[in-house]
Order: structure tokens, then C-alpha cells, then sequence
């Protein structure tokens, strides 16, 4: 397929950007004059509708991977949800016109794009791109690819299957809120048990939990059963192992030191895990979580980033409309 340009597409946009690492309220910066990527043979570029945020998003502007990162300046953002306005030469799966979503960075930790979601226009392989589905608004599509991907990515690690049970810590969180629906009407779990605060109980049964344990109140290690599998999504392998059954398993998302009997992993995206799910995404079986307070407008993205960084969001942030 021939590259398909389009007139309308401007040389610059709109995009936040940092320069230096840092808080986003001391670094992201709002420029109007940053040149919209050139796209490679095997990618498109989208004009984005929206972007989600997510924790690797912050931790990767305060510098915590610097060692693996791509050079500065970086506009931050792994999620997008938009159109397909040109493709490259190679690209078969796509064409002008298609509303896709995904996550930009096939390996998160390593070498993201400078050019991330976070603008009017973005570019993308074809390989981490999804057919958006025709159910979901921009919005919806954009808060899943990243964490419905790594939830699904440290299921099929445990070997997670019909029948095992499981606990998820941080069922209220953007990973945590797909693990339990994947687990339950997915996987076929035989029973889901998840931990949140308070006031997040309710959206875990919603969600498919059969328990749904408050962490403020009782400790998790000491329920009266041990499970299959224990997914940590918050940073407690220390404690998760002593809530797993002999020869079951624990994963954890979250770098840092991990204890001995739990293995840690980083998400590679894909868009096939999307293209995977997309019968569950449209039946409504599997749904998006969006926080009360999403979506924030283009320009209040540092609160955003701000809100996030406290830990205390349901589901996912998402920045609509763009810009």
C-alpha cells in the first residue's frame, strides 16, 4: 500500500512537553510549535481524539528509568484513542479513516517514543494498534490499552485458567479493575477476591469480585483461604506470598524489590491482545473504568497528572478532547 498523505495536516501542533525531569506541575510545559512526527514505513499517524494517563507516565517523567530512556525533550502519553489521517507504506492492517486505539510503546521501559499521546497528532506501529471498537466512545477506548493489556499479559504468565482462584490487590486501580474482570468473565475464575479502600467495595462486586476485602479494616494475608494466584498491582509482593496457595503464584506489576517467591514483569504491547478481546469489550462482558473525574480537557493536564500522581484514582484518567 502506497503512503496516503493528506493536505490538512499541519507541520506543527499542539503538544505538552518536558524538557527536564520532574513533577509535571515544575516541567510539562503546553507548546504550541512542536513538529508533528514524520511517520516511519510501518506506522500511522493518528490524530488523537483522546489520551489516557497512567503511571508509567509520571515515574518516567520524574526520571525513574532515565538510564533506558529516549533523549529529551519527550511529549508523555502511551494511550491513544483516534483517526487514522495518513499510513505508511508497508502498513496492510489500517487505512485513512479508521478509528484505532493502543499503546505507543511496544516495550514501556525501553527507549518510548518521544512523541507520545499527549498531542493533537501521534505515530504509531502497526503492530500495537487495535480497530477501535464501535460500542466504545474515544474516551473509553483510551483508557484501556495499556492496562487491560498488562492485566491480561500477567494472567496468561500465571497460567491463570477456568476454575483457579485469585486476589487482586488494587481491584479499584486502572490494572487492578480489568484484572478482575478479565479473571471472572474471561479466564472462567472460579472465585475473585480483590482489596480497595472503603468506599471502592461496591465497584469491585460490580466489577465480578465474589470478595471484596477493605484494606483499611482487615489484612489480606490473613484471610482464612490461600489462592491460586495473587496479582499485585500496588506493591506488596512481600505480603502477597503469604496469601497464596503452596505451588500457586504471584505476579506484581510494580518495580522494586520483590520478594523472593513472586516474579515481576513489564508489559509488551501488542495490538493482538486488544483484537483478543475485543468480542468481550463489545458485548459489554469486559468494560471501561474511567475515574468520576475524567475526562480533564487538553489544558488541564497537569491537574491531571496531579490527581493521578496521589494513588487515589479509580479506574483511568483520561484528557479529552485533544486539544
Amino acid at each position: 500500500m502506497a503512503a496516503v498523505s493528506t493536505d490538512s495536516i499541519p507541520s506543527v501542533n499542539k503538544a505538552w512537553v518536558y524538557s527536564e525531569y520532574g513533577k509535571a506541575a515544575d516541567v510539562l510545559k503546553l507548546d504550541p510549535n512542536v513538529p508533528v512526527p514524520e511517520i516511519k514505513e510501518d506506522q500511522v499517524l493518528i490524530k488523537v481524539v483522546a489520551a489516557a494517563l497512567n503511571p508509567v507516565d509520571y515515574k518516567r517523567m520524574f526520571g525513574y528509568f532515565k538510564a533506558t530512556d529516549s533523549s529529551l525533550p519527550t511529549v508523555p502519553g502511551y494511550d491513544v484513542a483516534g483517526v487514522v489521517v495518513k499510513v505508511g507504506s508497508q502498513v496492510t492492517k489500517f487505512k485513512v479513516g479508521d478509528e484505532v486505539y493502543g499503546d505507543l510503546n511496544e516495550k514501556a521501559l525501553e527507549n518510548p517514543t518521544r512523541f507520545g499521546s499527549l498531542a493533537e497528532y501521534t505515530a504509531a506501529t502497526e503492530r500495537v494498534l487495535a480497530l477501535k471498537p464501535q460500542n466504545l466512545s474515544f474516551v473509553e477506548a483510551a483508557s484501556l490499552p495499556l492496562a487491560i493489556e498488562t492485566a491480561y499479559e500477567g494472567l496468561e504468565r500465571t497460567e491463570f485458567s477456568a476454575g483457579k482462584s485469585i486476589l487482586v490487590l488494587g481491584g479499584a486501580g486502572g490494572v487492578g479493575t480489568h484484572v478482575i474482570q478479565l479473571a471472572k468473565h474471561v479466564f472462567g475464575a472460579s472465585k475473585v477476591a480483590a482489596t480497595a479502600s472503603t468506599r471502592k467495595l461496591e465497584l469491585l462486586r460490580s466489577l465480578g469480585a465474589d470478595l471484596a476485602v477493605d484494606y483499611t479494616k482487615e489484612k489480606f494475608e490473613e484471610l482464612p483461604e490461600k489462592f491460586d494466584v495473587v496479582y499485585d498491582t500496588v506493591g506488596e509482593s512481600d505480603r502477597a506470598v503469604k496469601a497464596v496457595k503452596e505451588g500457586g503464584k504471584v505476579v506484581t506489576i510494580v518495580p522494586g524489590p520483590v520478594a523472593a517467591a513472586a516474579f515481576i514483569f513489564i508489559l509488551t504491547s501488542t495490538g493482538t491482545i486488544l483484537e483478543k478481546l475485543k468480542p468481550y469489550l463489545e458485548s459489554g462482558k469486559v468494560k471501561p473504568v474511567l475515574d468520576p473525574t475524567s475526562p480533564y480537557p487538553f489544558s488541564k493536564t497537569v491537574e491531571a497528572f496531579a490527581y493521578l500522581e496521589t494513588s487515589r484514582a479509580t479506574g483511568k484518567v483520561v484528557v479529552h478532547p485533544i486539544p
